[in-house]
């Protein structure tokens, strides 16, 4: 029997690094797209690039989504790029429309004109929620979203939808709620926090500025996310899912936590600046994951202490492996 074929979108991501080796694994033979740029943006590959295959491609280009397809003629396609930075959609709306919104449309378009019957993984987000008019947010939640990044996100979502009923295409749609790790990038608040803390501990500077620390998120591990999106791929009929722990907590936690593992105290060293607030924001979102539970047999393995701990532990000792949680899988 040949190996099963996967394509990645957003291959070098912080998800698509752990899809990766979650999918090398499962014995796939795997392809990403990977976008021309004018530095290395691989570092999250390193060690197991060799084992897949890399196509050149952009999502904001829609022929080359189509020649990729058709290279890789996959068995599953995991939708995994965008411009996922919520802060700087404000600043950059019309690019976040396209990367993020029109993106997911020229993937599901391309999959349909070049491999109908390829299982497909959406990125869907917690942010189409924006401020919920119900807690826990589940699948049936109306979607309200208030920043650029999750209008783009909705439509990506709805576009999703729309294929599977209009092109019987099989499209999932995994409505993540924030997923971090040691993989994340730095302008995200949590590596903000992990990274600042640990340069504080170092000597490199005495305090952290963070904007709006009240607000709430329902966090999990990057990897356990990517767990429930290859499920959702191996089940008969496809759906939406939410992916969360069910527990929020707030920045200023994420942060106190952080202070504390590195042996310092969280007042002495913290900073709030009203201008890096967003124009609109998210109060709290947490999710109820039930569906993916009972359907999946899915629930986050990383709890949110070892979350903040892995992260510190990273940012701390940076020559160290980041994922020792992972090992003891």
């Amino acid at each position: 029997m040949s190996r099963r074929r996967a394509f990645i979108t957003g291959i070098s991501g912080q998800d698509g690094s752990y899809l990766l080796e979650l999918l090398l694994e499962k014995d796939y033979e795997v392809y990403g797209l990977l976008r021309r740029t004018s530095t290395s943006n691989r570092w999250r590959l390193a060690g197991i690039e060799a084992r897949l295959r890399l196509i050149p491609g952009d999502v904001t280009d829609h022929s080359s989504l189509i020649a990729a397809l058709r290279l890789s003629n996959p068995h599953e396609i995991y939708h995994l790029a965008s411009q996922s930075y919520v802060a700087h959609s404000f600043e950059a709306p019309l690019h976040t429309g396209d990367v993020t919104g029109l993106g997911a449309l020229r993937v599901f378009e391309a999959a349909r004109l070049t491999c109908p019957h390829a299982r497909i993984y959406q990125a869907s987000s917690s942010e189409q929620f924006g401020n919920p008019v119900e807690s826990p947010q589940n699948e049936a939640t109306p979607f309200n979203p208030v920043s650029p990044y999750g209008c783009a996100k909705t439509f990506a979502h709805f576009c999703a939808t729309t294929y599977r009923q209009a092109y019987k295409m099989f499209i999932a749609c995994g409505i993540a709620f924030n997923h971090e790790s040691p993989r994340r990038g730095k302008e995200f608040v949590t590596q903000k926090i992990a990274q600042g803390v640990a340069a504080i501990q170092r000597g490199d500077c005495a305090t952290l500025t963070l904007g709006n620390v009240e607000t709430k998120r329902d966090w999990s591990h990057a990897s356990d996310i990517m767990a429930a999106a290859w499920a959702m791929l191996q089940q008969e009929i496809p759906g939406d899912y939410v992916l969360a722990s069910g527990v929020s907590h707030s920045v200023k936690e994420f942060a106190q936590r952080a202070f504390h593992l590195a042996g310092l105290e969280f007042s002495d060293h913290l900073l709030i600046d009203v201008a890096l607030y967003r124009p609109t924001d998210v109060l709290n979102l947490v999710g109820n994951s039930q569906k993916a539970k009972t359907i999946l047999g899915w629930s986050p393995y990383v709890t949110f202490d070892h979350l903040v701990e892995e992260m510190m532990q990273d940012a701390l000792h940076p020559t160290q492996p980041s994922d020792s949680l992972r090992e003891v899988r």
